[in-house]
Order: C-alpha cells, then sequence, then structure tokens
C-alpha cells in the first residue's frame, strides 16, 4: 500500500519552470507514487482521496529570493509570496482542499534561473533537483529547510 505520493508540478516547455516535473518522473521509492501533474495538479486530486496518503510532497519552482537550484520547504502562509504562478489553481487552494485528506502536506519549492519559453532546465537548477531527489529517497524531508527560519 503506498503512504506517500509526490506530485512534480510546472510547465516543462518553460525552462526551469519544468523542475517540478523533471523531479517526478525520476523520483523511484518504495510506499510512494510520484506523479507529473503538469500546470493543473488539481486534477490530481481523486487519487490522492482515494489513495488518502499520509505524506503529500508538492515540487514546484518558486522564486524565493535564494541561489538558482537551491531549494526549501514553503510553509503554506508564505505560497502566495514565492509563487511563479502558472498554476491552473492557487496552490494555496489546491492545500487547503486537500488538508482533510492527507496527513502531512509539504510544498517544496526549487529556486528558478530562468523560465523562458523552449529553454530546457538551467544546470544550476537540474543540479538543485538532482540534490533533492537524492535527499528524498534518502529520507531525509526533514531535514530540508523551511523558507525564513534559516
Amino acid at each position: 500500500m503506498t503512504s506517500n505520493i509526490l506530485l512534480g508540478i510546472g510547465n516543462p516547455l518553460n525552462g526551469d519552470d519544468g523542475v517540478g516535473i523533471y523531479v517526478a518522473d525520476r523520483f523511484r521509492k518504495d510506499d510512494w507514487i510520484a506523479l507529473a501533474c503538469g500546470t493543473a495538479p488539481e486534477n490530481f486530486t481523486g487519487i490522492i482521496r482515494k489513495t488518502g496518503p499520509s505524506c503529500l510532497v508538492l515540487v514546484d519552482a518558486a522564486a524565493m529570493g535564494i541561489s538558482p537550484g537551491d531549494y526549501r520547504i514553503i510553509p503554506r502562509d508564505k505560497i502566495e509570496d514565492v509563487s511563479i504562478g502558472t498554476h491552473q489553481l492557487p496552490l494555496s487552494l489546491l492545500i487547503d482542499f486537500l488538508s482533510d485528506t492527507v496527513e502531512r502536506i509539504m510544498l517544496i519549492g526549487i529556486q528558478p534561473e530562468g523560465a523562458g519559453m523552449g529553454e530546457e532546465i538551467s544546470l544550476r537548477v537540474r543540479n538543485g533537483a538532482d540534490r533533492l531527489l537524492c535527499e528524498l529517497s534518502s529520507g531525509g524531508l526533514d531535514h530540508i529547510p523551511v523558507l525564513g527560519s534559516e
């Protein structure tokens, strides 16, 4: 039985905005489902409610004013401040909608370097995503810094 879900969010056609999809496409771990959601993660609420995971991790590009490729857990109250806004529905609403179904929901933002149409993910952001994948694979969710607590 799967007890956790990772949603990769973003637009892979817009450079670093596709980093969430990059992570979801490469994340493999027992007891996890990884889903590449594109710009409409709300389309995946049915599978989340049906699965009833104990942990839901959303990964997306987020303008946090840190070095490109660095990542942070973004507290619920800071989501609107850092979103780069390529979603159909604000992530804060998605989190609120699912909060009665999932014990723990966290948004991990990866600082983009650029988000130009037709560009690939930049090297710095891809390296940061690879570091995040290692941390997630080793069960290091609790070691990821929280935005604003450094």
